[in-house]
């Protein structure tokens, strides 16, 4: 594929960096493990969340997940799957997947930084903000189906039902 990028554009920064100092302004615990790495635990409505950022500066990608503290025994990640695939459905950013070693869902995030001289902390606050708010959105079916024995659909049409009016 032909480029239009020039060849004398500034290479991007890392926007590690900025994630460093958005996770630290929110006082949330976190770990710079590398140049390419940084891990937080932000708080959240259900439970706390695991967030883990990487950089990979040869393709200027950064990628970034949302973990759960919710571990899917076996005999139901089918069912998580599906419920899954259904919720990504609803997404606008980002997916969920799940992790092989554990079976705890994740919401996970990429995003393309070649061109750019630097992520702004505007967009790592809205990307993390996204992340939470979807699995907050979703941690009750989550629920049903791992320990309430709900079907991914019963599960859903419970956790996405929105309430009118005042009590």
């Amino acid at each position: 594929m032909t480029s239009l990028a020039s060849q004398t554009a500034d290479p991007v920064g890392n926007p590690l960096d900025i994630v460093e100092q958005v996770i630290a302004a929110n006082d949330w615990a976190f770990d710079r493990r590398s140049d390419s790495e940084i891990a937080a635990e932000a708080p959240g409505r259900w439970c706390d969340y695991g967030l883990y950022f990487s950089w990979s500066h040869e393709i200027s990608v950064m990628h970034f997940s949302c973990a759960f503290d919710l571990k899917a025994p076996e005999r139901r990640r089918k069912a998580l799957y599906e419920l899954l695939a259904r919720a990504n459905e609803k997404l606008w950013i980002g997916h969920f997947g799940m992790d092989q070693d554990d079976g705890m869902p994740v919401f996970r995030h990429s995003v393309l930084l070649r061109g750019a001289t630097a992520a702004s902390a505007e967009s790592v606050e809205d990307m993390v903000d996204i992340a939470v708010t979807e699995c907050e959105r979703f941690f009750p079916a989550f629920q049903f189906v791992l320990w309430g024995g709900k079907s991914p659909d019963d599960a859903l049409a419970a956790a996405m039902l929105e309430c009118v009016g005042e009590a």
